[in-house]
């Protein structure tokens, strides 16, 4: 099987954590007409990181890093969850089963049903046994 096609480019943007930075990045993607699909924001020390899918990742990196953020592409997978109770725990057993480490994830519900981004420590044994598992990961093209 090949796992690049279910292998995502999400963007994650380093900053200070104060106020107008995420118009900022926001106002800078907008311009360039750059979808932003999902996001997550986490915070440390008075630094955030802003995680982020969007249409046209190599683009969105070059627009904010020319405006002197620090931009940085990371590999994650997106499943296809039940949209309700237990949906989270078939996926999480199934990586956690495989001994497969998730170090963050995000999550978004819309009229097509709950999506968890995961970003794992064994990207390609996670694409091998979630999709052996019957659940559906979505391919790159959805997001790109």
């Amino acid at each position: 099987m090949d796992t690049k096609k279910f292998i995502i480019r999400q963007i994650s943007i380093f900053s200070e954590n104060r106020p107008g930075r995420l118009a900022a990045i926001a106002h800078a993607l907008g311009e360039v007409k750059i979808n932003i699909l999902a996001f997550s924001i986490a915070e440390a020390n008075g630094f955030g990181v802003v995680r982020a899918l969007v249409d046209h990742p190599e683009k969105a990196h070059d627009k904010l890093q020319s405006l002197g953020f620090n931009v940085a592409f990371t590999d994650v997978i997106a499943v296809r969850m039940k949209d309700q109770p237990g949906g989270l725990y078939e996926v999480a057993k199934i990586l956690g089963d495989a001994g497969i480490n998730i170090e963050y994830s995000y999550a978004y519900s819309g009229k097509e049903g709950a999506v968890l981004i995961l970003r794992v420590d064994q990207v390609d044994d996670a694409v091998q046994r979630i999709t052996n598992s019957g659940a559906v990961l979505l391919e790159r093209s959805v997001f790109h």
